[in-house]
């Protein structure tokens, strides 16, 4: 299968990375090839090559501070939207950077993508949480796949169990963790730190950016969840229609008053369904002990899924990180690939 990259920063580099680990394990044991022939960066630019590009040279280059343009093949610094259009490929993936008031410039790519009898597969949280509904219909239209694992928990399976085993068991409600900075900073706010003082080291660490209101006021977490809400209960919300608290106000006294009642404080994204609404939220919660979400620290992310027929179902894992995105990639590729 021939492959587009649209954004080749952090999760990008970590695709062609595992693309190149993985080459001889996917032809040997699942009979499967991806060949990567176009590449495109806002910031780094973009180089097209219907014969395959070499990704080792091109990590080479990047890693090096070179751009695509110095890869060899055809240098490309058009808007990527007349190149996905033009390229020869059956699949893209797009990498970009979120925007959650308006998915551009994302959608459009996706949309050209599809209108070029492409298969998608994306990582970018504002396609699904706002276009979710239009862009699947759209795929469906053209018998095309529209996946999009690596959105909620990253590489850690959730959007494909959910889809493949656990839609017909009657879902009831969703909620978990779904951000794993906050849950990083809560768990050092618990040990005794401040506020400030785990945002700090949270930052030292890289889970949080050094503007990192995404995270803490919860628009991350609201992403994820608007995700979900489409996905499960077919919503066709935005995610800024939904109440959203983030934990700037939550203070380290609060987490130790509600651990010696037996609670912990962590900050929930959930949807649900109330008579015929779908209904989502975002906000600090108090969780007891023994639910399983009480006891997922650090930068984990989780999810617990209540079903009617085989009760609560939880999902722990990473939820974030440039091997754990990749892989997200690597399995929708692979699905893909499967039905090929």
């Amino acid at each position: 299968m021939r492959v587009l990259l649209i954004g080749f920063g952090t999760v990008g580099q970590g695709v062609a990375e595992i693309l190149l680990e993985k080459r001889d394990y996917l032809a040997k044991e699942k009979g499967m090839e991806f060949n990567v022939v176009g590449i495109f960066d806002k910031e780094l630019g973009g180089v097209y090559r219907p014969q395959g590009i070499n990704l080792e040279e091109a990590l080479e280059t990047i890693h090096s501070g070179g751009n695509l343009t110095q890869v060899h093949g055809e240098s490309l610094d058009e808007d990527p939207s007349g190149f996905i259009q033009k390229a020869e490929a059956e699949v893209m993936v797009e990498m970009t950077y979120t925007d959650l008031k308006t998915a551009q410039p994302a959608t459009s790519y996706i949309r050209a993508a599809l209108d070029g009898n492409m298969h998608v597969v994306t990582t970018n949280k504002g396609p699904v949480a706002l276009n979710y509904k239009d862009l699947s219909i759209h795929a469906a239209e053209n018998g095309l796949e529209f996946l999009f694992e690596g959105t909620v928990m990253s590489g850690t399976p959730l959007i494909s169990v959910i889809q493949e085993n656990l839609i017909s068991s009657h879902i009831r409600e969703v909620k978990g963790i779904l951000n794993g900075t906050t849950n990083y900073i809560l768990s050092r706010m618990e040990e005794g730190l401040s506020y400030q003082k785990a945002l700090e080291k949270s930052q030292e660490l890289g889970y949080a950016e050094a503007q990192p209101e995404a995270d803490v006021r919860g628009w991350d977490a609201l992403a994820k969840v608007s995700i979900l809400a489409n996905v499960i209960f077919g919503a066709n919300r935005k995610p800024f229609d939904y109440p959203c608290e983030g934990i700037t106000e939550v203070s380290a006294n609060d987490l130790i008053r509600v651990k010696d009642q037996g609670k912990r404080i962590k900050l929930i994204g959930k949807t649900w369904m109330e008579g015929n609404f779908v209904k989502a939220s975002v906000g600090p919660e108090e969780i007891d002990f023994t639910h399983p979400l009480a006891g997922v620290k650090g930068a984990f992310n989780a999810l617990t899924i209540t079903t009617e027929d085989v009760g609560e179902v939880t999902i722990v894992g990473p939820g974030a990180g440039q091997r754990e995105s990749a892989y997200g990639v690597l399995r929708d590729l692979m699905a893909i690939g499967g039905k090929q």
